[in-house]
């Protein structure tokens, strides 16, 4: 039977936290969670560790030292996914933004239906987001048509922050070479696992801001997307992308 985990990074998620652990862990799926806590000052892994009891050995909690980035908190999620042995890890905010209901599709694109990377993605079928500030939005969409035109990546959302893999593109992708630790690292995770020809799918999703909490996006984040598209690009004719057979795809 496939093993599946869904892993959340959280840094000052208290409203939010237990909400979303109930919610993924009462889908009707056998799914795991992962939360990886940044050292959350207002007590978010405190909230985890109580919980822990209640779902045995579902839930999992990883703690560090600080906010130390969005990127390495999934990279850590990744090695440590793949040393238990998963088949199919998904990414996930702890906000509600992300819907946990459409976590069935996107694990079923990558069981069932052959993709290799399934993306949740708020611009595959029109502009899906709802209670963004018009401003917001213009910049999320821009950055994918950007991304697109740099890197010829035919994916419409391409810093969605709501992603399965199976593993076999986790252990392709070099995970210690992975640069960038704000929303570039998802444009950096999706185009290395294009340029390794595995099928990128993108599954329509409604993006709902969050009510809880508070945004962590910063202009810096938003500066190392820019630049960070052109150094990969550029990277990309440097580098050979070569499949190890041991983890070709099946389609």
């Amino acid at each position: 039977m496939s093993r599946k985990l869904v892993i959340t990074p959280t840094y000052n998620e208290k409203e939010n936290v237990e909400n979303i652990i109930r919610a993924v862990l009462g889908l009707d799926i056998e799914t795991d969670l992962l939360i990886i806590d940044d050292n959350s000052p207002d007590g978010t892994a405190a909230i985890v560790k109580g919980l822990l009891p209640s779902f045995g050995n579902r839930l999992h909690l990883l703690e560090r030292s600080g906010k130390l980035g969005l990127g390495t908190a999934y990279i850590m999620g990744f090695k440590w996914a793949l040393e238990k042995g998963y088949h199919y890890i998904c990414e996930m905010d702890a906000d509600f933004s992300h819907d946990p209901n459409d976590l069935p599709k996107l694990f079923h694109a990558c069981e069932n239906e052959g993709a290799d990377v399934a993306i949740g993605s708020r611009y595959v079928s029109g502009v899906n987001v709802v209670n963004w500030p018009i401003g917001r939005v213009l910049i999320s969409y821009f950055a994918s048509v950007y991304v697109r035109m740099i890197t010829r990546m035919k994916v419409r959302d391409a810093t969605a922050g709501f992603v399965c893999y199976r593993s076999e593109v986790l252990q392709t992708i070099n995970l210690g070479k992975i640069r960038f630790k704000g929303y570039a690292f998802q444009i950096e995770m999706k185009f290395t696992a294009w340029k390794y020809q595995f099928n990128v799918q993108e599954i329509p999703i409604i993006f709902t801001d969050r009510k809880e909490g508070h945004s962590k996006m910063t202009g810096g984040i938003v500066q190392e997307a820019i630049w960070g598209v052109i150094r990969l690009k550029v990277g990309s004719w440097f580098t050979k992308y070569n499949r190890p057979s041991a983890v070709t795809s099946t389609q």
